[in-house]
């Protein structure tokens, strides 16, 4: 039978509150998920009022995901994955996508929404080779995550790991200190880790990200897209892999993807994207 390991707060007994929007279920409505409510549906809409592109542009995100992480199985060696801001199940998650290149891969996911981790329980599955792990955590307590006994029961951090930040840190402030936070998760990776971000960014179109920025601020998230400059300096500490921080459709583009039509317009998907390696 398949390794499969689920963690989370001792105790636990969160609430789904279905009249709030979450980041998390807004983005599984615009990847066609299921699992989400009016106020998501709500946000998700609202949003997508400004940004008519917003599902393609979630799709190229998620493609982004698969991208990097082949490259880091077959090219990088790596078969070892901290995957924070997992979000809801959906087709190619990490753990799927690692384990057909090496099925040995392990993979760690965090995230902070209960239905996330009901997802967990049921649908994080691993080859017999490997191992997965769920931990109900928040990035903005890192030591939170890092002190989890699933950390030490599924990776071996003597050992490179790949830190998987896909479309979570736009979620923080400059207050929260996000470069602290991923200064710290880099300084217990052994070096020769990788680092994987996505950020959402203002620089294809000021004006409609303002706008988006607002409704989520009035839907109660924090919504804090950041220029290229901005992405690139959350990498510090480590190596960009070529091509550097790009536009995410054109990160080392599969034109065999549903999202090959758009890889002409490198600007028709609001992030910058990128890997980097720790010395």
């Amino acid at each position: 039978m398949a390794d499969r390991t689920i963690q989370s707060t001792p105790g636990l007994s969160a609430r789904i509150d279905t009249t709030i929007a979450h980041e998390a279920r807004v983005y599984d409505y615009w990847l066609g998920g299921k699992d989400n409510y009016p106020a998501d549906r709500a946000l998700g809409d609202a949003i997508a009022g400004h940004i008519p592109a917003i599902q393609t542009m979630a799709q190229a995100n998620r493609a982004f995901l698969g991208r990097s992480v082949r490259y880091l199985v077959r090219e990088a060696g790596i078969t070892q994955f901290l995957d924070i801001g997992t979000g809801i199940p959906t087709a190619g998650n990490t753990h799927e996508v690692a384990q057909r290149a090496d099925p040995a891969a392990r993979v760690v996911y965090v995230d902070n929404d209960p239905i996330v981790l009901a997802h967990a329980r049921a649908l994080m599955s691993s080859s017999p080779q490997g191992k997965t792990a769920f931990i109900h955590a928040d990035l903005h307590d890192p030591d939170s995550i890092l002190s989890d006994p699933a950390i030490a029961d599924t990776l071996d951090l003597s050992k490179p790991i790949a830190i998987m930040l896909v479309a979570v840190l736009m979620y923080f402030e400059d207050e929260d200190d996000p470069h602290g936070i991923v200064a710290k998760l880099l300084e217990v990776a052994a070096p020769g880790s990788y680092l994987v971000i996505t950020h959402p960014t203002a620089d294809f179109d000021e004006r409609a990200m303002a706008r988006v920025v607002h409704s989520a601020t009035d839907a109660g998230i924090t919504f804090h897209p950041r220029t290229r400059a901005e992405t690139e300096s959350l990498f510090a500490g480590t190596e960009l892999v070529e091509p550097g921080v790009v536009p995410v459709v054109t990160w080392r583009p599969d034109l065999s993807e549903r999202t090959a039509q758009i890889v002409a317009d490198p600007e028709s998907a609001w992030y910058w994207a990128g890997v980097g390696r720790k010395p």
